[in-house]
């Protein structure tokens, strides 16, 4: 099976899988799914990943469905650096393989620009025409019309609050915060129409290329607030040159005022998906972000 073959026949590739057809060396891939690289017969590699079988639970319905629609719709914006699809089935993606490099400033800076560029695409509503997941987890994707405010409390907070209640992740002290976040979600500004957004961009969901290019994997796309995009990159440490990054953004597409004190209400879908997930240990950022939020402090920022 060479490139060629695989876009004319992609349903033929867990044939190939499966008869050991193809060179196939595992690499890192996340938490959810099972990674690999495929070494193709005219010497072309291939990204692919796989619902893990010890994983205990068939895959989703339209899981690997999902994550190719988004990444198709934000290649369509002609902004970012964004994998080709070469393979979309219900038990395996496999996408072009990009030969990753080191950060470098000037990737930085381009990154900043071309992020910008992908947001100012624009998108028809809040959510989108697919179904949506964040991580193994379903995501309300039903269109809304608007305000964010409205949607982002009852599609990106509540849900997951409640999850991760049910789970035994958050506590009542927790859950009383992020209620009054959401009740209060309209006192916080900065409304804006939808943008194009990768809706999962922690910094480990950016691939710094051999290009000198920064590519976005992973996503959890959907027409949501460019502030969240932001604010989810600032987790977790961010991402190298983070500084350049968002001066870059900001020079192109300047963001709103108060966009630092809004951080922290962004940054809370993200955990409270991290909370529903892997539990309580995300319990006290849960709590910090929430009051944070709350007192409008902006303690959380993305000045990297």
């Amino acid at each position: 099976m060479d490139l060629a073959y695989l876009r004319a026949h992609p349903e033929q590739l867990p044939t190939f899988l499966t008869h050991q057809r193809i060179r196939e060396t595992p690499v890192g891939g996340g938490s959810i799914c099972a990674a690999s690289r495929l070494t193709l017969d005219d010497g072309h590699s291939v990204f692919a990943k796989s619902w893990p079988e010890q994983a205990g639970r068939p895959v989703p319905e339209a899981f690997f469905a999902t994550e190719a629609a988004g990444l198709h719709w934000l290649r369509e914006a002609g902004a970012v650096a964004v994998p080709e699809v070469l393979v979309a089935l219900p038990e395996l993606l496999a996408l072009e393989w990009i030969e990753p490099g080191e950060p470098s400033p000037e990737a930085a800076e381009r990154f900043g620009r071309e992020l910008a560029d992908l947001h100012r695409a624009g998108a028809p509503a809040f959510g989108a025409s697919w179904p949506g997941f964040i991580g193994a987890l379903p995501a309300d994707n039903t269109p809304h019309d608007g305000p964010w405010t409205d949607w982002f409390a009852q599609a990106r907070l509540l849900p997951y609050l409640r999850r991760s209640v049910d789970a035994g992740a958050l506590d009542g002290t927790a859950a009383a915060l992020v209620e009054q976040v959401a009740a209060r979600i309209d006192e916080f500004g900065g409304e804006e129409p939808p943008a194009r957004i990768h809706g999962d961009l922690w910094p480990g969901n950016l691939l710094w290329g051999a290009d000198d290019r920064v590519w976005l994997v992973d996503p959890a796309a959907h027409g949501g607030h460019r502030e969240t995009d932001l604010a989810q990159l600032a987790l977790f440490g961010g991402p190298p040159h983070a500084a350049r990054i968002l001066a870059a953004y900001d020079e192109s597409w300047p963001l709103a005022d108060g966009w630092r004190q809004r951080v922290p209400l962004h940054q809370l879908h993200l955990m409270l998906v991290h909370a529903a997930l892997f539990g309580s240990a995300h319990r006290d950022s849960v709590i910090g972000l929430a009051r944070a939020t709350l007192r409008g402090s902006g303690r959380a920022t993305v000045n990297g």
